[in-house]
């Protein structure tokens, strides 16, 4: 039986605050992992109580290299967040994504290389499967709502995730495109992964700010120029928030990827999982070896 759903936002550059609901705190949470980015924003529309991280924190003062990804998956997992939408400022890598067009994300490519990408690198270990790394249900749901509010976007797309904080250079740019990558950014992997080891579904809406460097006519990215591009993408995604609350619940999440994925991924004998480690992975994979003997 599927247990209540409950929606997460994660927000990223720009999106640092959600505006607009009826009854909202700032609440603290621990994690065997550290501190998360922030405390979490628990919010209210009508009935739904949302979960509300800015990745970077208030004020965006991490970068994405330092943003602790497991804190914040384990934290929302803590609070009963069952479905995830990660809003995420972009590049380009397309003539056809301009600025100001939100994309919804359904793969990865994952070119970071000073993250910690699992929940499980000490004594027990488990594969879980990424093929397809975004929740159908979630992606279905955040194009009717970017449809009803009349703002442009494109359904299905790869994003390729770089380390930073750096932009790319020329060279890489044109490499990425020549792999058919969509859009690049900085901070999607390895919160995919993470919440896809957590059972989380999750779906990343990428906001398009800038054509990266690859564009003839906008040979580099102008900071100013993105952080304009953000404010205003930052409001059309607090209002495609507010649209997939009301709705989320509507579509099915039956067959999606994440459901019980954890069920034939961990490969750890039980006789040598100990309970400091069960302990410590009790809200990300309770469910699995607190009832495996």
């Amino acid at each position: 039986m599927m247990k209540k759903r409950k929606l997460g936002i994660i927000g990223g550059s720009g999106l640092y605050k959600m505006e607009g609901f009826e009854k909202t705190k700032w609440k603290k949470t621990k994690t065997p992992w550290g501190s998360p980015s922030d405390e979490i924003l628990i919010a209210k529309i009508g009935k739904e109580e949302i979960c509300f991280i800015p990745r970077h924190s208030r004020g965006h003062k991490i970068n994405p290299t330092n943003i602790n990804f497991r804190a914040n998956i384990d934290a929302m997992k803590q609070l009963g967040v069952t479905d995830i939408i990660s809003v995420s400022a972009v590049g380009s890598l397309k003539k056809d994504l301009e600025p100001g067009k939100f994309v919804i994300v359904d793969q990865f490519i994952d070119r970071t290389f000073s993250r910690i990408k699992t929940f499980f690198d000490e004594e027990i270990v488990a594969h879980v499967s990424m093929a397809k790394p975004t929740s159908p249900c979630l992606s279905d749901c955040c194009v009717t709502a970017l449809n009803k509010l009349n703002i442009k976007n494109k359904k299905g797309g790869t994003y390729i995730v770089m380390e930073g904080p750096q932009f790319s250079t020329l060279a890489e740019s044109n490499l990425y495109r020549s792999w058919g990558a969509d859009v690049i950014g900085m901070t999607n992997m390895p919160e995919a992964k993470l919440a896809r080891e957590a059972e989380i579904r999750y779906c990343t809406v990428a906001m398009v700010t800038d054509y990266d460097c690859w564009h003839p006519d906008h040979e580099e990215v102008d900071v100013s120029m993105v952080i304009q591009m953000l404010m205003k993408n930052a409001s059309n995604a607090q209002n495609m928030i507010k649209e997939v609350i009301k709705t989320f619940k509507n579509f099915s999440a039956e067959k999606d990827p994440a459901n019980d994925c954890l069920d034939e991924a961990i490969i750890t004998d039980p006789k040598l999982r100990s309970k400091k480690t069960i302990k410590k992975l009790r809200n990300i994979a309770g469910r699995i070896l607190e009832n495996k003997k």
